[in-house]
């Protein structure tokens, strides 16, 4: 796929916001964008997830009820191409169930991709939409999230989820769980890109941009 000149719009969280960054103008997308010349737009709100979450936002938190659902209709809606890049927080902080890939509404982590991925769909009859996986992160084979509660299901479980959904809806899948070179449980990577042992570096940053545009080119 020729990206030059497309607009592409980007739905995420915290990494998308650039969280982390030491220059904000390196976030992998706009990176992307400066490579090749499309018009990028990024829709990232740190600590939201693809589920909404049962339980009432602590103090601080009152942004986190923003699941990437919510967020559609404010999106510009002449997006060539959608990109999502979510899941991390369902695993730190979610708390309705995995469910079952028959679900279909927000009650489950299922549910709320079947719910997200529909409204693309309609939104964007004619755009690409991509989705990408989590990244790994420290602590992702912990059995408590960062509230002292049961996880919803492993990291994994979670990319395995997203994976499996999007095949339904037939929407590519950049793999980043696999393939971003980036787990911070390795010490040298988790110092060269990932200080934080979640968001990555602008270093790290560059690596997403990369993959992602290889990817979309392959498209």
């Amino acid at each position: 796929m020729e990206l030059k000149g497309k607009k592409i719009n980007f739905l995420g969280d915290s990494i998308t916001e650039g969280a982390c960054l030491n220059d904000w103008n390196n976030v992998y997308w706009m990176q992307l964008g400066r490579h090749t010349d499309a018009i990028v737009r990024g829709y990232g709100i740190g600590g939201t997830r693809i589920a909404p979450r049962l339980m009432p936002e602590r103090p601080g938190e009152e942004g986190f009820g923003q699941y990437f659902g919510s967020r559609v209709e404010n999106m510009d809606p002449d997006a060539d191409i959608i990109v999502v890049f979510g899941g991390t927080n369902d695993f730190g902080h979610g708390d309705v169930p995995l469910g079952t890939i028959a679900d279909r509404d927000n009650t489950t982590f299922y549910g709320a991709l079947h719910v997200l991925y529909r409204q693309l769909w309609e939104k964007y009859p004619t755009a690409t939409i991509v989705v990408m996986t989590p990244l790994h992160r420290i602590g992702e084979h912990d059995a408590l999230n960062e509230h002292g509660h049961p996880v919803i299901a492993s990291l994994k479980g979670i990319a395995e989820a997203i994976q499996e959904v999007a095949a339904y809806y037939s929407f590519p899948v950049l793999d980043l769980y696999a393939v971003s070179n980036l787990n911070p449980e390795l010490p040298v990577i988790k110092e060269t890109y990932m200080p934080d042992g979640l968001h990555p570096n602008d270093e790290g940053h560059a690596r997403i941009a990369s993959r992602l545009e290889g990817f979309l080119k392959a498209l």
